[in-house]
């Protein structure tokens, strides 16, 4: 990662020791926004063009079930770009239409997901969601020589394909580079980790912040797992955190778990400084949690909903009055994506009435070629290895709001 600033080098091994991480899954049943329905009907940006095409781009996440929280937000933002885009002109005058499908967190219903956008005639895709559905997707994208930008698919094989770029960071830059940032901060003495073993987003992230940990010199005194069959009861890993006198716990896990260890610890009168990366992105909002809780609780995620900049404002602005709902990262990444298209296609003055594969051509050469100014990172560019070149983010969350740190 170019501009990974220190964590350079520790993310470039991460990469070469975890190549084979295969997915990323959502978690939490969310109750689907006002425009879920009529997301999933497909509808989305619409226009005629000055020459009467349209560019199609397809949209896949989970906007029912589990993870919905996370799909809702990719094919939601995915459509606010794309209506931005057109009511300012269009891409070299052409319009966007955006068709969304839902996967429901499962790879199989992703492929066929992606069989009905084909169908439809999607020339480019911005998804899938999830590690595990866009590594499944990617290999047929890779036989069509369509052009995939997953917003949010952390897992390295997301990207194993010279047509797949990702907006997001992979697990191994943040595992890495929370280790970093840990030691350069010195923020505890003693850590702990609590991870989920059989989740191989939050597993990856482990293994590379161990490895990390070590070269840093950071003592870990626990390290325990859990598994999707054991994630309500977190006393145990709590007690030999707190029993090994950890001062900070690193959380590479989702929210939903982690808003259970926060409870269970305040129960048992243990407050170390908590950490965790961009899955924890949205512990603000589970139901029935005391967002007190989380007071203090520093966290690794590309956006936050309470910064200042215009950009972000806007963003935000739109997206509320729209949807009714405040937007997360994976939300923030698609608008991104979206709009970093937008550059590649005027870069190489694309057009709607070119082959998916020479769209497909045309996008792989010029995303190494573009820098766009993005919600997730003031300057955000693409190795032709398919991984952002951007900077990490830090926030802090105090009286309920992102804090950058």
């Amino acid at each position: 990662m170019k501009k990974f600033q220190k964590v350079t080098a520790v993310a470039a091994a991460a990469f070469l020791a975890l190549g084979a991480l295969a997915g990323c899954g959502g978690s939490g049943n969310q109750t689907p926004a006002p425009a879920a329905e009529e997301a999933a009907e497909g509808e989305a940006a619409e226009g005629a063009s000055a020459e009467g095409g349209v560019f199609k781009i397809g949209s896949i996440g989970p906007m029912t079930g589990d993870g919905a929280a996370y799909g809702l937000a990719v094919v939601q933002s995915t459509q606010l770009a794309a209506e931005e885009i057109n009511a300012a002109g269009g891409i070299n005058g052409y319009m966007i239409e955006v068709q969304v499908q839902d996967d429901m967190l499962d790879n199989e219903k992703s492929m066929n997901a992606y069989n009905a956008l084909k169908d439809w005639g999607m020339q480019m895709l911005v998804g899938p969601t999830t590690s595990g559905c866009t590594i499944a997707v990617s290999d047929l994208a890779h036989e069509d020589n369509l052009f995939l930008l997953t917003p949010s698919g952390t897992a390295l094989d997301c990207v194993k394909y010279d047509n797949a770029f990702r907006v997001c960071f992979s697990d191994p830059a943040q595992g890495a580079a929370s280790a970093v940032y840990m030691k350069e901060n010195n923020l505890g003495t003693k850590y702990a980790v609590i991870y989920d073993s059989s989740d191989t987003y939050s597993s990856g992230i482990y293994e590379t912040f161990n490895n990390e940990a070590q070269n840093q010199g950071l003592e870990i005194v626990s390290a325990e797992a859990f598994t999707s069959d054991s994630n309500t009861d977190f006393s145990v890993q709590l007690q030999k955190a707190k029993d090994a006198g950890a001062d900070l716990v690193f959380l590479p896990i989702y929210y939903t778990q982690a808003s259970l260890i926060l409870q269970q610890a305040a129960d048992m009168d243990y407050h170390p400084v908590f950490f965790g990366c961009d899955g924890m992105d949205g512990i603000l909002t589970v139901e029935n949690f005391d967002t007190s809780l989380a007071e203090g609780l520093i966290l690794m995620t590309p956006f936050s909903p309470d910064s200042e900049d215009e950009m972000t404002q806007n963003f935000v602005k739109a997206y509320q009055e729209k949807f009714g709902e405040t937007p997360n990262q994976f939300g923030a990444d698609a608008y991104d994506g979206v709009y970093a298209l937008k550059a590649a296609i005027e870069a190489k003055g694309l057009t709607p009435d070119m082959s998916v594969s020479d769209i497909c051509e045309g996008l792989k050469a010029a995303f190494p070629e573009i820098t766009i100014s993005g919600l997730t990172s003031g300057a955000l560019s693409w190795d032709a290895s398919g991984e952002p070149n951007k900077d990490p983010r830090i926030f802090a969350i105090q009286d309920g709001k992102y804090v950058v740190q």
